[in-house]
């Protein structure tokens, strides 16, 4: 668990007090750490009183909560003789023979020199993170280009300011906080948010390219960004539902060497159970099973909704399994959890993609899927990074690569599904997986959504007909949203 705040006073006020105020909320577990940071001063302590007494009188402040398992995530530095402040928050994957924190601290030392530098940060690495660097009275912010890691953003008559989450900001009486635009670097003045976008997706024409000359480039790009996500581990979680996505992921892992444990929730009586037991089997990996009722998902529905901070049942009926699978890769003992999100949207998994290419043709529905992949962070990556940093676990996605997602933003439609209502889809994404050597029966299997393939979505169906109410009604009783 951790939570990141920055606030800006434009008036020029002190604001360590309303930092501090901010992260008392987020004081859950005895082992919560703090840091607050102005340009000039970084402080660390278990006790938010004490850090309060600090003398940091600065407009702008930064304040950080973590566990002592989340810590590693966090890198502050002070530089330019005690006159910037950085601070990272994140993983950075880069070469397989450097660790992560010798990229960070390394890295980290050029981002105060000027925004070229910052720019170039940006543009060259591959990660999931946030990047703050506080200088005199103003404050550059970046966020990875796919939007992996949450931030959101928002101001009122006195107040600007940057969260991990919207809660806190909904506290600073910031009602409407909006998505930071992922690959932008924001600077934040008395003049207020100014975006630049440095490393984001541009729509442009197909390229031509055989799908067999495809799925090789795309295997290289898949093998590289799994090598680069297990680089500094021994051992990993898969969510796994023993289809295409999950099960591609899970194989390469293992062949990078990792002791790789397979996840599989699920409602009990399910028939995608066995059709997990079967596709773990084939792959030669171990799977934990954990069957709920629909009980447990009544319990677990509030926590869902305030994790994830949105009354929406799609986005609901999808959080709850990846907060059990993530809930239970925790038990388990491991700080990563691998999943396939992110294929469906760059490889046109949805039978809705399919249904616009009949009725319009590959140009719309090219632009419906570009369109879902630059939205993908406020559609589906926040509700499961949220969800992953709640449990202490790292949400880790190797579909979430910039480099991956380009190339396969570039390739035509029909190396994704035919021009036919029953098309497979994913049809590239397969030949990967056949190239690779998975079983037919893995290869071949038609996408079933996570929120119907484990139950979930009819188990809260029912539970809002119990009271009586439509499924938004139901749902929205769990938002502790205060308005």
């Amino acid at each position: 668990m951790r939570t990141t705040i920055v606030v800006f006073n434009k008036k020029g006020n002190p604001v360590l007090s309303t930092v501090i105020d901010a992260l008392k909320n987020t004081q859950v577990e005895q082992t919560m750490n703090f840091t607050v940071a102005s340009s000039e001063k970084i402080v660390s302590h278990k006790s938010l009183d004490v850090l309060s007494r600090q003398g940091i009188n600065s407009p702008i402040v930064v304040g950080c909560s973590f566990t002592n398992e989340t810590k590693k995530v966090y890198s502050f530095q002070q530089l330019d003789k005690g006159n910037v402040t950085t601070i990272f928050e994140g993983i950075k994957y880069a070469s397989v023979e450097v660790t992560k924190e010798n990229n960070v601290r390394e890295i980290i030392k050029k981002l105060a020199r000027d925004e070229v530098q910052l720019q170039n940060f940006v543009e060259k690495i591959d990660g999931d993170y946030l990047s703050f660097i506080l200088k005199n009275e103003k404050i550059s912010v970046v966020r990875d280009p796919i939007g992996v890691q949450p931030l959101y953003y928002g101001e009122n008559k006195e107040l600007a300011a940057f969260a991990s989450n919207r809660k806190i900001l909904w506290q600073l009486d910031i009602d409407e906080p909006l998505s930071f635009p992922p690959g932008n670097l924001c600077l934040l003045t008395k003049a207020g948010f100014q975006f630049k976008p440095i490393k984001t997706f541009v729509y442009t024409e197909p390229i031509q390219i055989s799908i067999d000359e495809a799925s090789l480039k795309l295997q290289k790009f898949l093998e590289h960004t799994v090598k680069t996500r297990v680089a500094e581990l021994k051992e990993v979680a898969v969510a796994f539902s023993g289809g295409l996505d999950s099960s591609l992921i899970a194989y390469i892992v293992s062949k990078c060497g990792v002791k790789v444990d397979l996840i599989h929730v699920s409602l009990e009586n399910e028939q995608e159970i066995e059709t997990a037991f079967d596709a773990s089997e084939k792959l030669g990996l171990p799977m934990q099973v954990h069957l709920f009722k629909e009980s447990d998902v009544e319990k677990i529905l509030p926590e869902v909704v305030d994790v994830i901070e949105e009354v929406d049942p799609v986005k609901t009926a999808i959080g709850v399994p990846v907060y059990w699978a993530a809930q239970k890769a925790q038990e388990a003992g491991y700080t990563a959890l691998f999943a396939g999100q992110g294929a469906d949207e760059l490889f046109g998994g949805y039978q809705r993609y399919v249904n616009e290419y009949c009725k319009y043709g590959s140009e719309k529905v090219r632009q419906t899927m570009f369109n879902d992949v630059i939205r993908i962070h406020e559609n589906n990556l926040e509700r499961d990074k949220k969800i992953c940093i709640n449990a202490n676990v790292e949400l880790r996605l190797p579909f979430g690569s910039f480099d991956l997602a380009e190339f396969a933003l570039s390739l035509p439609v029909d190396l994704k599904f035919e021009q036919k209502q029953d098309s497979l889809r994913k049809l590239v994404l397969r030949r990967v997986a056949l190239n690779l050597g998975l079983p037919a029966s893995i290869v071949n299997k038609p996408k079933k959504a996570v929120q119907y393939s484990t139950g979930i979505n009819n188990a809260i169906k029912r539970l809002a007909q119990k009271k009586g109410q439509t499924v938004n009604e139901y749902i929205a009783k769990f938002s502790q949203r205060k308005h």
